[in-house]
């Protein structure tokens, strides 16, 4: 999986949340000042050259259609950051976080509580 540029993960994320859409439904999406649409319309061939996208030709135009679901996206990009800055563990990397106080002492409790109930459905 290539790694996405700044610019081709927020179009990314539209075609995430929207599904398959036209390049119109993406523009049309996003909040004003508009990208112009052939700053979209090239972000959005990169994506297909990455195999990100798919495109459908429809009459005239292109139907794009989602190649590699978002959950796919976030496992592989978190796991490229874990050991690539955390030494491979994802102790470290919520240890960061503690230290850098973006994440509190509940937050932390409900972390617990998710992985406990997580091993319970396992057992």
């Amino acid at each position: 999986m290539e790694k996405l540029t700044v610019q081709e993960e927020e179009v990314m994320l539209y075609f995430w949340k929207l599904g398959d859409s036209f390049i119109r439904d993406v523009v049309d999406a996003m909040p004003e000042p508009k990208a112009p649409y052939t700053s979209v319309a090239s972000v959005v061939r990169n994506l297909e050259k990455k195999g990100y996208l798919v495109a459908q030709k429809l009459g005239n135009t292109l139907l794009y259609k989602v190649a590699i679901a978002q959950n796919d996206y976030k496992k592989h990009f978190m796991g490229n950051v874990v050991s690539n800055y955390f030494t491979g563990s994802y102790k470290e990397l919520v240890s960061f976080f503690v230290r850098d106080q973006k994440i509190n002492k509940a937050e932390l409790e409900e972390l617990i509580h998710l992985i406990e109930d997580e091993e319970a459905d396992k057992g």
